[in-house]
């Protein structure tokens, strides 16, 4: 994989908490992209945050997982866990009237038959047929973006920058070098946070430094070297937006096209595990000290089945009773992994690597 620099280095991220509450865990958080199914994230943030025995050192995130991140290392910074959980909330539910003030609603008929896709809906077929037909460059010329002003609505940048507790890395892909760059919390403005959230085929490019980004899932879903090399927990906890498996074959444009993304989209966090997954092996088999090579703690929180069930066209559907059925699925996952691994956090890894190979 082609890295760029991670800008600001040591020096640019927020020094981390000495203070350590009795009880309390410090892991680092991997937060994937998937549009509005992020909201299945802000729900297992909801619950580790409400649990209180979760502490983050760290998150890494990419797309709708870095505005769970930004949102969320905001609201710890203003008014710890309890801050962070109503700052999230209120971000979800901006960005349901956002997205409900638009053309982009599911139909009367969906709504009644609780179908979460909008595949039905006249403005969505309309856009679909614009998006493979013109480029936003096209149909977007004033490049619009309602999240903009959620993100500055629910976020004083300045302040998270100066005052942020959690390191931030969010990636972009630079569209000129085709590489990934990792922003660190330093750098965080509302134009990095809808650069990793830039989907080519809705938003134009960002222009950061004089340079076009796109959504940082096609190079890092979410980047974990940040974490390996910047941060002192070795467990990581991946929220899993995208389905890894699924069986038989697309047949639809729509189906392989879902599929497409889901495996692109994963790519890079695949090729990550590989590499974990080798090195923990020769760790284990004493080939190489622990200590000369870093071992790291996989752990996995995600609902592979329910995400499978979606359309890719629910991934646009704001929805608020959508994005709080995804929230409770959310809590309900992390619930079930604080029962079943909480005590691992430390000594093991919980997840499936060989998933990953």
């Amino acid at each position: 994989m082609k890295h760029e620099r991670i800008n600001g280095g040591a020096g640019g991220q927020p020094a981390a908490e000495t203070k350590v509450e009795a009880g309390v865990k410090t892991v680092n958080l991997a937060l994937q992209g998937g549009g509005a199914h992020g909201a299945f994230a802000w729900g297992v943030l909801d619950k580790l945050l409400e649990d209180g025995r979760v502490g983050i050192e760290a998150i890494t995130a990419t797309s709708a997982g870095a505005m769970n991140a930004t949102v969320m290392a905001y609201g710890l910074s203003e008014g710890g866990r309890e801050g962070a959980r109503r700052a999230l909330a209120n971000f979800w539910r901006r960005v349901s009237h956002a997205a409900m003030s638009g053309p982009l609603q599911p139909s009367f008929w969906d709504r009644i038959t609780h179908n979460h896709a909008l595949d039905s809906s006249p403005a969505f077929l309309v856009f679909d047929i614009m998006a493979r037909l013109m480029s936003p460059y096209q149909f977007n010329p004033t490049n619009w973006n309602p999240l903009r002003r959620v993100l500055e609505e629910c976020v004083d940048f300045e302040r998270l920058r100066a005052n942020g507790k959690v390191k931030l890395f969010l990636s972009a892909t630079n569209v000129r070098t085709g590489k990934v760059r990792v922003f660190t919390t330093c750098e965080i403005t509302p134009d990095v946070v809808l650069a990793s959230a830039c989907l080519p085929f809705m938003f134009q490019a960002v222009e950061i430094d004089g340079d076009p980004y796109w959504d940082g899932g096609y190079m890092g879903n979410p980047a974990i070297y940040p974490l390996i090399y910047n941060c002192d927990s070795r467990d990581v906890v991946i929220v899993h937006i995208n389905p890894l498996m699924r069986e038989g074959t697309p047949k639809t444009a729509q189906e392989i096209l879902n599929r497409i993304n889901e495996i692109s989209f994963n790519s890079s966090l695949m090729r990550e595990m590989r590499v974990i997954h080798f090195v923990t092996r020769l760790i284990d088999e004493g080939k190489i000290a622990d200590g000369d090579m870093k071992r790291m703690l996989i752990h996995s929180i995600s609902d592979d089945e329910m995400m499978r069930t979606l359309s890719v066209s629910s991934k646009l559907n704001g929805d608020w009773e959508f994005l709080t059925h995804l929230r409770d699925v959310g809590r309900a996952r992390a619930l079930r992994w604080l029962r079943e691994s909480f005590d691992s956090v430390g000594n093991q890894t919980t997840a499936d690597l060989d998933a990953y190979l």
